[in-house]
């Protein structure tokens, strides 16, 4: 349970990638609102630097420019946020990108940016974070994978096979760190009012000649509630997986999409 102007996280350091914008900036809200100092790590620092003039009234947030398909970038990013506010003891490896192409169309560089930032940019981070988390015997990992991890969608081969993977790699850690105070878990949010889901709307009205409005009402056709996602209730589900009361969840794929899988 989540009580309310509770300080759960209080002295935990929370690092959250892609935290410049939409499920990443929702997430970062919510654990500064539990207390946690938080650092938003992205690429894009305009973006970030915003984010934290946004968040600052609510705690220590920091923001560090890094790239998470890059091994080098991902230790100087964790050395800068570790420097300022001690060990990560909380990871939501959010940082993500989909991009569409039919299968017989998809060339072997949109097939590996697929698999670098929606699954390689968590194994970068994760390898970085988890040391300190079995030092201190206690840490969060939560991976921000996608509805797409479950099931399969057409014309996003690369991006479900990466978001597969991500579940992958969250089952088997979470048996491997089980006995040592460090929980691993997968939210999969369905298809969610962020900017990555409007970019998915004009490619499919450029592509088809529907109006926005379709496109829209077309993706939030999939979810029994006919609705997007919204980034606050992602955001729920994360911090629920990272408060103390949440210790037996380990391993877990939770669906935020209305009743999309079941």
């Amino acid at each position: 349970m989540i009580m309310a102007g509770g300080r759960e996280l209080e002295g935990k350091h929370a690092l959250v990638t892609g935290g410049g914008r939409g499920i990443g900036m929702a997430i970062g809200r919510a654990l500064l609102e539990q207390g946690a100092r938080v650092t938003l790590a992205g690429r894009d620092a305009g973006r970030l630097a915003a984010a934290v003039r946004m968040m600052r009234p609510l705690g220590d947030v920091l923001q560090v420019q890094m790239d998470v398909t890059r091994a080098d970038s991902v230790r100087t990013g964790f050395d800068a946020a570790v420097a300022r506010f001690g060990p990560v003891s909380i990871l939501v490896n959010n940082a993500g990108q989909a991009l569409s192409a039919p299968f017989v169309k998809t060339d072997a560089a949109l097939w590996q940016a697929m698999l670098d930032v929606n699954l390689s940019g968590a194994f970068h981070c994760t390898q970085a974070a988890l040391p300190s988390m079995l030092d201190a015997q206690w840490g969060r990992i939560v991976n921000i994978a996608s509805t797409a991890g479950l099931t399969g969608y057409a014309y996003v081969a690369a991006y479900c096979a990466a978001k597969h993977g991500l579940i992958g790699l969250t089952r088997a850690l979470a048996l491997e760190v089980a006995t040592k105070g460090v929980t691993v878990n997968a939210v999969c949010p369905g298809f969610t009012d962020t900017d990555l889901v409007r970019d998915a709307v004009d490619n499919i009205a450029a592509k088809t000649g529907r109006s926005t409005a379709q496109a829209k009402a077309e993706l939030a056709s999939r979810n029994p509630q006919k609705r997007l996602v919204q980034p606050e209730e992602v955001a729920n589900a994360v911090l629920w997986l990272c408060l103390p009361g949440a210790s037996a969840m380990n391993g877990q794929s939770l669906p935020v999409a209305g009743g999309e899988v079941m």
